[in-house]
């Protein structure tokens, strides 16, 4: 008889620079059969979030490296498909970390079941999840913002871009987005209800942000660096609050970057 199988994908190889095909190798194994204290989770829904590549370094960070050999980790969505832990049954939706796998075991540590009722249950990995999670937390405990503030937010139709966006509306202050592309930009105004948007790959980026932020920014809300920041801080007003959440353009930098940013590598 054949025995199921679990598609995964691992880390092959620590890229330096940008990842590529022989870094994350698909492979299958045989499906895993839980045992006493362990629920057997299929993935309906697989976060994909800028932080995994930092996860794929060796480098001390705040989080533990992926270990060679093993899946590549990630917020997932999951249906109990066996289940010999207390409170869990097959059919119920969960929130876990399966990571880039099919299957995975759990004993239901850091689980928690979602209800199909109350919301979707993709928005566990988005605006009610994590992402939302880090919108909300970095906007108003660190950016601080006033009616009348210019919040500008770089990312603005990514994840945690969006929510940081219409939180910021919903406290009163001007949603300023950046984005790489006109269709993200349109997305940003006429679906999120940001008061202006800019694309970053435009020739006069640096002309198109300051005519969008006329009275200066107040916070900034960073996830990208490289230079969308550089063009940022000449806005900056006095007293201005960064929040900064992420770096993405450095995130396959082998080396420090050049100019004023290189602090935030």
């Amino acid at each position: 008889m054949t025995k199921a199988r679990n598609r995964r994908i691992v880390l092959a190889k620590r890229p330096a620079g940008m990842p590529t095909d022989e870094h994350l190798v698909m492979e299958e194994v045989v499906r895993p059969t839980p045992g006493d204290g362990q629920m057997l989770l299929k993935t309906l829904y697989l976060s994909l979030d800028p932080y995994m590549r930092g996860r794929m370094s060796a480098a001390r960070s705040y989080a533990a490296s992926v270990e060679l050999g093993e899946p590549m980790v990630g917020g997932t969505v999951s249906e109990v498909v066996e289940s010999n832990v207390d409170g869990f049954a097959p059919g119920e939706i969960v929130l876990s970390s399966n990571g880039w796998q099919e299957y995975a075991l759990s004993d239901g540590t850091a689980v928690r079941k979602l209800d199909p009722a109350v919301a979707p249950v993709t928005t566990a990995l988005g605006v009610l999840g994590m992402p939302g999670f880090t919108a909300y937390v970095g906007l108003l405990e660190h950016g601080r913002p006033k009616p009348g503030d210019t919040v500008a937010v770089s990312a603005a139709s990514g994840a945690v871009g969006q929510v940081v966006g219409q939180i910021a509306k919903l406290k009163g202050a001007r949603a300023v987005g950046i984005a790489g592309s006109d269709d993200k930009c349109r997305y940003v105004v006429d679906e999120l209800g940001f008061d202006a948007a800019v694309n970053y790959k435009s020739d006069d980026f640096t002309k198109q942000l300051a005519e969008a932020c006329p009275n200066g920014i107040d916070v900034y809300f960073e996830n990208v660096a490289g230079p969308v920041l550089e063009a940022v801080l000449p806005l900056f007003n006095d007293f201005a609050r960064m929040p900064v959440c992420g770096t993405i353009a450095y995130y396959n930098l082998t080396e420090l970057p050049a100019g004023r940013t290189r602090c935030l590598r």
